[in-house]
């Protein structure tokens, strides 16, 4: 499953994602910090979306939300659906 997810309170404004029978397979952040979303990508790549949500939700940055967050909620929402 392919899915955009646009974000909220951070510099990035969209996060690209692909999940696959419940593992992250790739997640595409537009905007932000290059290197900082690219690190990220690469460390949860491959992991269960359940672990990517538990390591990186309720990191913050420049006030209540980050990248890593963004990412987390967007996993989240998406299993809501």
């Amino acid at each position: 499953m392919r899915f955009s997810y646009e974000t909220a309170g951070t510099c990035s404004k969209r996060i690209d994602i692909e999940v696959e029978e419940g593992v992250l397979v790739s997640a595409d952040f537009i905007g932000g910090c290059s290197g900082n979303t690219q690190a990220v990508t690469a460390l949860v790549k491959q992991m269960p979306v359940a672990e990517v949500v538990r390591r990186l939700k309720g990191i913050a940055c420049q006030g209540d939300t980050s990248c890593p967050d963004q990412l987390a909620r967007a996993l989240e929402a998406s299993a809501n659906r």
